[in-house]
């Protein structure tokens, strides 16, 4: 879609300078598929030094896109919003385009042979684009916790669970994303403690952010929330900065749950899955194209 201005805007060299950075960013990860949040955009600019880590400068860089995008200047589709979606229905011309559209996206459960069942939970919901790109190819579930799960929902993924350890023989793991602050790092031990609870045998791994992580990517700090109770043992341990998993670079994300979900996939079952998929598709095809002699 082309770049409309909406309204005429008066730019300052150094905004100027600001939108030109994040075209730059933003279509570097377009490039590879990626959209991102405004929240990984400006640590982008943080870890690129083109500003300090603090929120004045995240809200300046708030109001600089704002602005670019109003000026016809950013793409509107280069940044997204993952916690606001419109919801409603599908709608369609006629039987065959349903019929078509049920053969591109026809799919076999990847994981129903397999030994083990993976689920990839990640704190943030502004995340789960990132997480959802890795996670599609791979066919494997993810979902957004936002911060500590609920009572309710906890429950209800222990029996989904339990249903693949107790019904199918699987081994299941909830691969865990988080920040890496004082909460964060607890809530991948609250997850296992709730679904132990609940019944299920699940393994839940933590993939990031890890401490080595911040150590190798080096992303940028802030400071320990001290109203957290538990900022007094994660000081101790740590010190006095902590990491948004944000900060970590999306591709980054992307790969550690590639590389760690290949682990256990077993790549011959995954081939036969993937082949008896493609014959159901031809078949669907081919009732597509002649829907209409039905």
């Amino acid at each position: 879609m082309p770049k409309i201005a909406y309204e005429t805007k008066r730019f300052r060299g150094d905004t100027l300078t600001t939108i030109a950075v994040a075209n730059r960013i933003v279509g570097e990860y377009q490039a590879d598929g990626m959209r991102l949040t405004l929240r990984q955009l400006y640590y982008q600019f943080v870890a690129r030094g083109y500003i300090a880590n603090s929120q004045r400068e995240y809200k300046r860089l708030g109001v600089a896109v704002s602005d670019g995008r109003l000026a016809g200047m950013i793409d509107w589709d280069a940044i997204e919003d993952r916690t606001r979606n419109l919801a409603g229905n599908t709608n369609w011309e006629d039987p065959g385009q349903i019929m078509r559209a049920a053969a591109d996206s026809f799919r076999l459960d990847h994981w129903r042979d397999q030994d083990c069942r993976i689920e990839v939970w990640v704190e943030k919901e502004a995340l789960i684009g990132v997480v959802a790109q890795a996670c599609r190819g791979l066919d494997v579930d993810h979902f957004a916790c936002k911060g500590y799960v609920s009572q309710s929902e906890m429950w209800r993924a222990a029996m989904r669970l339990r249903r693949y350890e107790e019904g199918d023989g699987q081994r299941t793991t909830i691969l865990h994303l988080g920040d890496h602050d004082p909460s964060g790092l607890d809530m991948t031990r609250d997850i296992e403690d709730r679904m132990r609870l609940f019944g299920s045998e699940v393994r839940v791994e933590r993939i990031a952010l890890n401490w080595d992580q911040v150590q190798e990517h080096n992303p940028p700090p802030n400071p320990v929330k001290f109203k957290d109770s538990r900022s007094d043992g994660y000081i101790a341990r740590y010190g006095h900065e902590s990491w948004e998993l944000d900060a970590l670079e999306p591709r980054v994300l992307r790969d550690l749950i590639t590389e760690r979900v290949l682990v256990d996939r077993d790549q011959e079952v995954f081939n036969e899955t993937i082949s008896r998929q493609d014959g159901y598709k031809e078949t669907l095809r081919r009732v597509a194209k002649n829907w209409h002699t039905l």
